[in-house]
Protein backbone atom coordinates (compact mmCIF):
# COMPACT_ATOMS: atom_id res chain seq x y z
CA UNK A 1 0.00 0.00 0.00
CA UNK A 2 1.35 3.12 -1.01
CA UNK A 3 0.19 7.05 -1.30
CA UNK A 4 2.44 10.37 -2.42
CA UNK A 5 4.53 11.68 -0.38
CA UNK A 6 3.40 14.71 1.98
CA UNK A 7 4.99 17.46 3.34
CA UNK A 8 6.07 15.87 6.40
CA UNK A 9 7.02 12.73 4.08
CA UNK A 10 9.60 14.45 2.10
CA UNK A 11 12.65 11.45 2.64
CA UNK A 12 9.76 8.75 1.39
CA UNK A 13 9.97 6.90 4.80
CA UNK A 14 6.36 6.58 5.86
CA UNK A 15 5.42 5.68 1.87
CA UNK A 16 4.75 2.46 2.25
CA UNK A 17 3.74 0.16 5.16
CA UNK A 18 6.38 -2.07 4.23
CA UNK A 19 8.90 0.31 4.87
CA UNK A 20 7.50 1.51 8.09
CA UNK A 21 7.63 -2.19 9.41
CA UNK A 22 11.85 -2.73 8.03
CA UNK A 23 12.46 0.64 9.36
CA UNK A 24 11.07 -0.06 13.04
CA UNK A 25 12.62 -2.93 13.14
CA UNK A 26 16.04 -1.70 11.93
CA UNK A 27 15.53 0.25 15.42
CA UNK A 28 14.89 -3.12 17.85
CA UNK A 29 10.83 -2.79 17.47
CA UNK A 30 9.49 -5.04 15.89
CA UNK A 31 5.57 -4.15 14.71
CA UNK A 32 3.26 -6.50 14.20
CA UNK A 33 1.06 -6.10 11.02
CA UNK A 34 -1.79 -3.77 12.52
CA UNK A 35 0.65 -1.99 14.25
CA UNK A 36 2.54 -0.41 11.32
CA UNK A 37 -0.80 -0.15 9.23
CA UNK A 38 -1.66 2.15 12.39
CA UNK A 39 1.35 4.09 12.12
CA UNK A 40 1.38 4.43 8.40
CA UNK A 41 -2.89 6.01 8.54
CA UNK A 42 -1.90 8.05 11.67
CA UNK A 43 0.81 10.00 9.94
CA UNK A 44 -0.99 10.26 6.35
CA UNK A 45 -4.54 11.14 7.77
CA UNK A 46 -2.50 13.08 10.29
CA UNK A 47 -4.81 12.31 13.57
CA UNK A 48 -3.73 11.64 16.86
CA UNK A 49 -3.23 7.47 17.83
CA UNK A 50 -4.82 6.11 20.52
CA UNK A 51 -2.64 2.92 21.96
CA UNK A 52 -4.13 0.81 24.78
CA UNK A 53 -3.87 -2.25 26.27
CA UNK A 54 -2.44 -3.96 28.89
CA UNK A 55 0.93 -2.38 30.87
CA UNK A 56 4.73 -3.39 29.63
CA UNK A 57 4.05 -4.27 25.56
CA UNK A 58 5.47 -1.54 24.26
CA UNK A 59 2.57 1.51 23.76
CA UNK A 60 5.23 4.06 25.31
CA UNK A 61 8.10 2.81 23.09
CA UNK A 62 5.94 2.74 20.16
CA UNK A 63 6.00 6.47 20.30
CA UNK A 64 9.75 6.54 21.58
CA UNK A 65 10.90 4.64 18.15
CA UNK A 66 8.74 6.47 16.06
CA UNK A 67 10.39 9.78 16.93
CA UNK A 68 13.47 7.86 16.26
CA UNK A 69 12.19 6.58 12.70
CA UNK A 70 10.88 9.91 11.69
CA UNK A 71 14.43 11.91 13.09
CA UNK A 72 11.65 14.32 15.19
CA UNK A 73 11.79 15.59 18.86
CA UNK A 74 10.10 13.75 21.10
CA UNK A 75 7.96 15.52 23.36
CA UNK A 76 6.62 13.64 26.41
CA UNK A 77 3.98 14.60 28.90
CA UNK A 78 3.39 12.15 31.57
CA UNK A 79 -0.44 12.10 33.02
CA UNK A 80 -1.40 12.02 36.55
CA UNK A 81 -4.30 12.94 38.71
CA UNK A 82 -4.35 16.76 39.29
CA UNK A 83 -2.88 17.66 35.97
CA UNK A 84 -3.99 21.11 34.62
CA UNK A 85 -3.40 23.42 31.81
CA UNK A 86 -0.58 25.23 32.96
CA UNK A 87 1.44 21.97 33.94
CA UNK A 88 0.61 21.19 30.20
CA UNK A 89 0.46 23.79 27.89
CA UNK A 90 1.87 26.96 29.23
CA UNK A 91 2.45 28.87 32.06
CA UNK A 92 3.73 32.56 33.29
CA UNK A 93 7.33 33.93 34.24
CA UNK A 94 6.49 34.75 37.29
CA UNK A 95 10.08 35.82 38.53
CA UNK A 96 10.40 37.87 35.23
CA UNK A 97 7.24 39.22 35.57
CA UNK A 98 7.82 40.26 39.15
CA UNK A 99 11.15 41.74 37.78
CA UNK A 100 9.96 43.89 34.95
CA UNK A 101 6.94 45.29 37.58
CA UNK A 102 10.02 46.07 40.04
CA UNK A 103 11.51 48.10 37.27
CA UNK A 104 8.65 50.04 36.10
CA UNK A 105 7.80 50.49 39.83
CA UNK A 106 11.28 52.66 39.44
CA UNK A 107 10.32 54.39 36.20
CA UNK A 108 7.12 55.09 37.48
CA UNK A 109 7.62 59.05 37.22
CA UNK A 110 8.94 58.72 33.74
CA UNK A 111 5.91 56.66 32.32
CA UNK A 112 3.45 58.92 33.87
CA UNK A 113 4.97 62.06 33.38
CA UNK A 114 2.77 64.78 31.71
CA UNK A 115 -0.30 62.60 32.24
CA UNK A 116 -3.38 64.67 33.19
CA UNK A 117 -5.97 63.17 35.75
CA UNK A 118 -6.50 59.76 36.89
CA UNK A 119 -8.19 58.38 33.83
CA UNK A 120 -4.94 59.20 31.62
CA UNK A 121 -2.48 57.85 34.23
CA UNK A 122 -4.33 54.54 34.09
CA UNK A 123 -4.88 54.23 30.55
CA UNK A 124 -0.81 54.26 30.39
CA UNK A 125 -0.72 51.76 32.88
CA UNK A 126 -2.73 49.32 31.23
CA UNK A 127 -0.45 49.80 28.37
CA UNK A 128 2.03 48.24 30.36
CA UNK A 129 0.03 45.36 32.20
CA UNK A 130 -0.43 43.94 28.52
CA UNK A 131 3.33 43.55 28.18
CA UNK A 132 3.87 41.50 31.11
CA UNK A 133 1.37 38.86 29.25
CA UNK A 134 2.64 39.04 26.13
CA UNK A 135 5.18 35.72 24.54
CA UNK A 136 8.33 36.74 26.24
CA UNK A 137 6.91 35.60 29.51
CA UNK A 138 5.35 32.34 28.63
CA UNK A 139 6.92 29.25 29.72
CA UNK A 140 6.44 26.12 27.48
CA UNK A 141 4.92 22.96 29.12
CA UNK A 142 4.34 20.16 26.40
CA UNK A 143 1.71 20.39 24.27
CA UNK A 144 3.15 23.95 23.34
CA UNK A 145 6.31 23.03 22.43
CA UNK A 146 4.93 20.39 20.39
CA UNK A 147 2.80 22.72 18.64
CA UNK A 148 5.42 25.01 18.24
CA UNK A 149 8.24 22.70 16.77
CA UNK A 150 9.62 24.12 13.90
CA UNK A 151 9.89 21.08 11.75
CA UNK A 152 7.26 18.74 13.42
CA UNK A 153 7.48 16.56 16.43
CA UNK A 154 6.31 13.90 18.31
CA UNK A 155 3.93 14.41 21.15
CA UNK A 156 3.43 11.52 23.58
CA UNK A 157 0.30 12.07 25.96
CA UNK A 158 1.72 9.04 28.06
CA UNK A 159 -1.26 7.22 30.42
CA UNK A 160 -4.40 9.51 29.93
CA UNK A 161 -6.27 7.48 32.09
CA UNK A 162 -4.54 8.75 34.67
CA UNK A 163 -5.56 12.29 33.98
CA UNK A 164 -9.25 13.66 35.11
CA UNK A 165 -11.96 13.71 32.46
CA UNK A 166 -11.78 17.48 32.35
CA UNK A 167 -7.85 17.26 31.60
CA UNK A 168 -9.64 15.07 28.58
CA UNK A 169 -12.21 17.99 27.39
CA UNK A 170 -9.06 20.18 27.47
CA UNK A 171 -7.14 18.25 25.01
CA UNK A 172 -10.29 17.85 22.37
CA UNK A 173 -9.10 21.27 20.48
CA UNK A 174 -5.84 19.97 20.22
CA UNK A 175 -6.63 16.55 19.33
CA UNK A 176 -8.89 18.56 16.68
CA UNK A 177 -7.28 21.19 14.74
CA UNK A 178 -3.76 20.94 16.26
CA UNK A 179 -4.19 24.27 17.79
CA UNK A 180 -4.82 25.48 21.53
CA UNK A 181 -6.32 28.55 22.69
CA UNK A 182 -4.26 30.94 25.04
CA UNK A 183 -6.63 33.66 26.25
CA UNK A 184 -4.44 36.48 26.83
CA UNK A 185 -2.08 35.92 23.71
CA UNK A 186 -4.87 33.99 21.24
CA UNK A 187 -4.77 31.03 18.77
CA UNK A 188 -1.57 28.98 18.31
CA UNK A 189 -1.78 26.69 15.62
CA UNK A 190 0.78 23.75 14.48
CA UNK A 191 2.74 24.93 11.33
CA UNK A 192 3.47 21.28 10.86
CA UNK A 193 1.11 18.69 12.77
CA UNK A 194 2.62 16.44 15.60
CA UNK A 195 2.55 13.10 15.20
CA UNK A 196 0.77 12.97 18.52
CA UNK A 197 0.12 9.40 20.33
CA UNK A 198 -1.86 9.36 23.59
CA UNK A 199 -1.79 5.48 25.87
CA UNK A 200 -3.86 4.03 28.50
CA UNK A 201 -3.57 1.54 30.84
CA UNK A 202 -7.92 0.97 30.80
CA UNK A 203 -7.92 2.02 34.28
CA UNK A 204 -10.79 4.04 32.85
CA UNK A 205 -13.13 4.40 30.30
CA UNK A 206 -11.89 7.37 28.43
CA UNK A 207 -14.98 9.83 26.59
CA UNK A 208 -16.40 9.02 23.30
CA UNK A 209 -15.26 12.67 22.17
CA UNK A 210 -11.92 12.03 22.57
CA UNK A 211 -12.05 8.63 20.80
CA UNK A 212 -13.76 9.57 18.19
CA UNK A 213 -11.00 12.21 17.27
CA UNK A 214 -8.06 9.20 17.26
CA UNK A 215 -7.21 6.42 15.65
CA UNK A 216 -7.13 3.33 17.84
CA UNK A 217 -4.61 0.57 18.11
CA UNK A 218 -4.99 -1.96 21.11
CA UNK A 219 -1.79 -4.04 21.30
CA UNK A 220 -2.13 -7.11 23.41
CA UNK A 221 0.20 -9.57 24.88
CA UNK A 222 2.29 -11.14 22.03
CA UNK A 223 2.06 -14.57 20.70
CA UNK A 224 4.97 -16.64 21.04
CA UNK A 225 6.20 -16.02 17.54
CA UNK A 226 6.22 -12.11 17.54
CA UNK A 227 7.56 -12.26 21.69
CA UNK A 228 10.17 -14.67 19.61
CA UNK A 229 11.31 -12.10 17.13
CA UNK A 230 11.17 -9.15 19.63
CA UNK A 231 13.42 -11.16 22.06
CA UNK A 232 15.88 -11.83 19.68
CA UNK A 233 15.71 -8.32 18.69
CA UNK A 234 16.27 -6.19 22.02
CA UNK A 235 18.63 -9.06 23.27
CA UNK A 236 20.97 -10.71 20.64
CA UNK A 237 22.99 -12.37 22.99
CA UNK A 238 20.83 -14.43 24.11
CA UNK A 239 20.70 -18.05 22.60
CA UNK A 240 18.09 -19.88 20.28
CA UNK A 241 17.37 -22.34 22.24
CA UNK A 242 17.32 -20.28 25.95
CA UNK A 243 15.07 -17.42 23.71
CA UNK A 244 12.45 -20.34 22.72
CA UNK A 245 12.31 -21.83 26.27
CA UNK A 246 11.85 -18.65 28.05
CA UNK A 247 9.32 -17.39 25.66
CA UNK A 248 7.46 -20.09 25.79
CA UNK A 249 7.34 -20.33 30.02
CA UNK A 250 6.25 -16.79 30.00
CA UNK A 251 3.66 -17.90 27.50
CA UNK A 252 2.82 -20.35 29.92
CA UNK A 253 2.48 -17.90 32.77
CA UNK A 254 0.08 -15.25 31.31
CA UNK A 255 -2.44 -18.64 30.77
CA UNK A 256 -2.26 -18.35 34.81
CA UNK A 257 -4.15 -17.11 37.36
CA UNK A 258 -2.25 -14.09 38.64
CA UNK A 259 -2.18 -10.59 39.57
CA UNK A 260 0.21 -9.30 37.28
CA UNK A 261 0.50 -10.92 34.17
CA UNK A 262 4.46 -10.41 32.77
CA UNK A 263 4.45 -8.10 30.03
CA UNK A 264 7.01 -7.78 27.33
CA UNK A 265 9.51 -5.27 29.09
CA UNK A 266 9.61 -8.12 32.31
CA UNK A 267 10.13 -10.86 29.23
CA UNK A 268 13.75 -8.27 27.81
CA UNK A 269 14.71 -8.05 31.54
CA UNK A 270 14.12 -12.02 32.17
CA UNK A 271 16.13 -13.16 28.65
CA UNK A 272 18.97 -10.42 29.96
CA UNK A 273 19.39 -11.92 33.44
CA UNK A 274 19.65 -14.99 32.20
CA UNK A 275 22.55 -14.24 29.88
CA UNK A 276 24.10 -12.57 32.51
CA UNK A 277 23.71 -15.80 34.66
CA UNK A 278 25.15 -17.48 31.62
CA UNK A 279 22.26 -20.03 31.05
CA UNK A 280 21.91 -22.00 28.38
CA UNK A 281 19.08 -23.48 29.11
CA UNK A 282 15.73 -23.02 31.29
CA UNK A 283 16.07 -25.02 34.38
CA UNK A 284 13.85 -25.29 37.80
CA UNK A 285 16.69 -23.99 39.97
CA UNK A 286 17.16 -20.93 37.71
CA UNK A 287 13.50 -19.72 37.33
CA UNK A 288 13.34 -20.36 40.67
CA UNK A 289 16.00 -17.93 41.44
CA UNK A 290 15.23 -15.40 38.75
CA UNK A 291 10.91 -15.39 39.49
CA UNK A 292 11.76 -12.23 40.65
CA UNK A 293 12.55 -10.22 37.44
CA UNK A 294 8.96 -11.30 36.26
CA UNK A 295 6.43 -11.67 38.77
CA UNK A 296 5.94 -8.99 40.80
CA UNK A 297 3.65 -9.85 43.85
CA UNK A 298 4.74 -12.37 46.54
CA UNK A 299 1.37 -14.21 45.78
CA UNK A 300 2.31 -14.59 42.02
CA UNK A 301 5.73 -16.23 42.88
CA UNK A 302 4.92 -18.90 45.30
CA UNK A 303 1.56 -19.80 43.41
CA UNK A 304 3.93 -19.90 40.63
CA UNK A 305 6.58 -22.18 42.68
CA UNK A 306 3.59 -24.70 43.52
CA UNK A 307 3.35 -25.05 39.85
CA UNK A 308 6.79 -24.74 38.91
CA UNK A 309 8.03 -28.22 37.49
CA UNK A 310 4.25 -28.68 35.29
CA UNK A 311 5.38 -25.12 34.05
CA UNK A 312 8.61 -25.44 33.21
CA UNK A 313 8.34 -28.77 31.73
CA UNK A 314 5.47 -27.85 29.76
CA UNK A 315 7.76 -24.66 28.28
CA UNK A 316 10.94 -26.77 27.58
CA UNK A 317 8.33 -29.37 25.59
CA UNK A 318 6.73 -26.47 23.59
CA UNK A 319 10.09 -25.02 22.99
CA UNK A 320 11.01 -28.17 21.28
CA UNK A 321 8.41 -28.01 19.07
CA UNK A 322 8.52 -26.95 15.25
CA UNK A 323 6.88 -23.72 14.48
CA UNK A 324 3.32 -23.93 13.91
CA UNK A 325 2.84 -26.94 15.41
CA UNK A 326 0.96 -27.35 18.64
Amino acid sequence: MTVAKTSFDTDGRMDSIDKIHAGFEKLGYITSAQIATSIYLARHLAKPLLVEGPPGVGKTELAVATAKFLNLPLVRMQCYEGLDESKALYEWKYGKQLLYTQILRETLGEVLQGAKGLAESMDRLHQFSDVFFSEQFVEERPLLKALRAEAGSVLLIDELDKADQEFEAFLLELLSDYQITIPEIGTVKAKVPPVVFLTSNNTRELSDALKRRCLHLYIPFPGTELENKIIAARVPDVSETLRKELVAFVQELRGQDLKKLPAVSETIDWARTLVLLHATTLNQDMVRDTLNVILKFQDDIETVEAELTTLTNEALKSASLPAGAS
